[in-house]
């Protein structure tokens, strides 16, 4: 049976040891939780691409480009106090190549970067929520009773079906496309719903 088949318990756990396989990811994990931060996650790219290697028979960290550990911090919402943890990051994960991101923030910046605006975010979970491609709508830590908790409010069945589904909430249209087209390049089993309103 097709694990997206498996009642949701059983995708959980399916989840968890396929994360397991990726020595990096679990590096990135182990060290997130050293830091501490607030509502951390792991989240988005690396998560589903670990999934995606293990369905289709490649090496757990085969096109994982970099690991996204995000957190939310609204106390202090300078670049200085972000760029603090970012080096705290380096000091602990070396030459790992972990992008690190206060989910507080990104509304003074998200404009500019992608020419439309963000109303800011309440949590890391909305962050997450945000991402341009739905299927990446995950996010994973480790308990310090070594524990998982998997954020994961679109299910998980796309991810292990290799299905790639648009989230129009707030990032253009050229983001998903991007990423899609880039994901195929590593991943050319994906099947890749367009952007809504695309040959319509």
């Amino acid at each position: 049976m097709r694990i997206s088949r498996l009642p949701l318990d059983g995708q959980l756990a399916a989840m968890t040891s396929v994360l397991q396989t990726n020595r990096a990811l679990m590096h990135v994990l182990e060290g997130a939780r050293s830091m501490d931060l607030p509502g951390w996650y792991v989240a988005a790219g690396a998560i589903a691409q670990t999934v995606w290697n293990s369905v289709t028979g490649r090496h757990p960290e085969y096109g994982i480009k970099d690991y996204d550990l995000i957190y939310f911090d609204p106390v202090d919402l300078s670049w200085e106090a972000e760029d603090e943890v970012i080096r705290k990051g380096r000091e602990i994960f070396g030459a790992l190549p972990v992008e690190i991101r206060n989910q507080a923030r990104v509304h003074l910046w998200y404009e500019d970067r992608f020419g439309t605006p963000c109303p800011p975010y309440d949590s890391t979970e909305a962050g997450i929520d945000s991402f341009p491609c739905a299927t990446c709508h995950l996010g994973v830590r480790l308990t310090p009773i070594d524990t998982w908790q998997i954020y994961a409010p679109r299910g998980l069945s796309d991810v292990f079906d290799l299905v790639l589904r648009p989230n129009p909430v707030l990032a253009p249209r050229e983001v998903y496309d991007a990423k899609v087209t880039r994901w195929a390049k590593d991943w050319p089993e994906l099947t890749a719903f367009p952007w809504p309103g695309i040959g319509t």
